[in-house]
């Protein structure tokens, strides 16, 4: 009966994180060019590594937060790995950074559903709320 109403409370606690972090990824920029056409949105594109700090710090700090899903609900966020922990390379985002002229990580880009950059900021946010008021909410 313990194990019983520890699963029940463990799940309970469970529900409000998979709430906050409502935004679908996308990991494909073709599939989320479509998908923003449709939803009549702009694009948030997270062009990032695996051994980034920064990166990590965004995916496990920043995005997750409330402000961050909040703001992000109103693009189609994408995310982009060009390479792996041990610096193995992704060819089909690889060549998605060279397209950008990406030159360090995290590089983010605010594009329309054609793929036209329109903003772009290379480095991390703090918090949160600093990643929201640069996406254009506040």
């Amino acid at each position: 009966m313990k194990t019983l109403a520890a699963l029940v409370v463990a799940a309970l606690t469970f529900i409000p994180m998979q709430a906050q972090n409502s935004v679908v990824w996308e990991h494909d920029l073709a599939a989320a060019q479509k998908r923003a056409k449709a939803e009549k949105k702009l694009l948030f594109v997270d062009v990032w590594a695996e051994w980034c700090g920064p990166c990590q710090h965004l995916k496990k700090k920043v995005f997750p937060t409330p402000e961050a899903q909040a703001a992000l609900g109103a693009y189609v966020a994408v995310s982009l790995m060009t390479q792996a922990k041990d610096g193995t390379p992704d060819p089909a985002n690889m060549k998605l950074a060279e397209r950008f002229k990406v030159e360090a990580y995290p590089t983010l880009l605010i594009m329309d559903a054609d793929g036209k950059e329109l903003r772009r900021q290379v480095g991390a946010f703090r918090t949160g709320a600093e990643f929201g008021v640069w996406l254009g909410t506040k």
